[in-house]
């Protein structure tokens, strides 16, 4: 079976940088492996479009570069997407709109493998996680244990319900969505009010007191800080779209000025 990268990070203590991409497009994978800066890359299967293939590639560019993979899905259809992406490659799940524990257990079950001991709802496929073979074996088992569940925190009952959801076991990292929270006490696009800026911090807080992994989704390094003196260790910087879109509108402009000036 091949490596975990996100879980032997997660397992030595061990810091994690990563970055998104709504592009299924290999070649981005392959432009972040060369930076040689980054563990893993995140997918936003949830905004994104893709087919089966382009997981399959994804994964693919990732492991050139000994970077690990992580998918972030929607509610609807997750049992099937997760377990394609567990099979394409993909070493972490990024499960959306958990808002109670017993939808942390669901999350939890959906990777884990079906046996007695472990309760799980993953059986045996033959896909490229297990080099073409049928799979199943002690190792097959193993790894699907090894999967990394990431949960994002994003509904107001979520926040609610957290001490519940941290304590379900197998449930490994947290994500705040301060967007989605934001909608769901009745206060949309205010992100930075003092209420919901509370809520993150306790969020944090929490997460780092019952040792489950807390990632910030930050936009650039001198965001982190708050984090960092927080405790926090595990982050997600950038996203293709934007990282595209601020290039563009910022040289356009200056170019733009430039030959009007002319």
């Amino acid at each position: 079976m091949k490596r975990n990268i996100i879980r032997e990070k997660l397992d030595a203590g061990e810091p994690t940088i990563g970055t998104r991409i709504h592009s299924h497009w290999p070649a981005i994978v392959e432009a972040i492996g060369h930076t040689g800066l980054y563990d893993y890359v995140e997918y936003v299967g949830e905004y994104g479009t893709f087919d089966m293939h382009d997981l399959d590639n994804l994964a693919r560019a990732a492991e050139l570069y000994d970077m690990g993979m992580m998918f972030k899905i929607d509610k609807s259809h997750q049992h099937y997407l997760a377990q394609r992406a567990l099979g394409s490659g993909f070493g972490s799940i990024l499960f959306t709109d958990c808002r109670t524990a017993e939808d942390a257990t669901e999350c939890v079950r959906i990777t884990r493998p079906d046996t007695p001991e472990d309760g799980g709802l993953y059986s045996v496929y033959t896909r490229r996680n297990t080099y073409m073979g049928y799979g199943g074996g002690t190792d097959y088992v193993e790894a699907m244990r090894n999967t990394v569940v990431n949960l994002m925190i994003e509904k107001k009952e979520a926040v609610e319900n957290l001490e519940e959801i941290l304590s379900v076991k197998g449930v490994d990292m947290i994500q705040w969505g301060p967007s989605d929270y934001s909608m769901s006490v009745g206060k949309a696009g205010q992100r930075n009010d003092p209420a919901i800026a509370d809520a993150k911090k306790e969020v944090f807080k929490t997460a780092l007191s019952m040792g489950v992994h807390p990632r910030a989704e930050i936009g650039t390094p001198d965001d982190a800080k708050e984090y960092l003196d927080m405790g926090v260790k595990h982050f997600n910087m950038g996203v293709d779209i934007s990282v595209l879109h601020g290039w563009w509108k910022s040289n356009g402009e200056e170019l733009r000025k430039a030959v009007e000036a002319s």
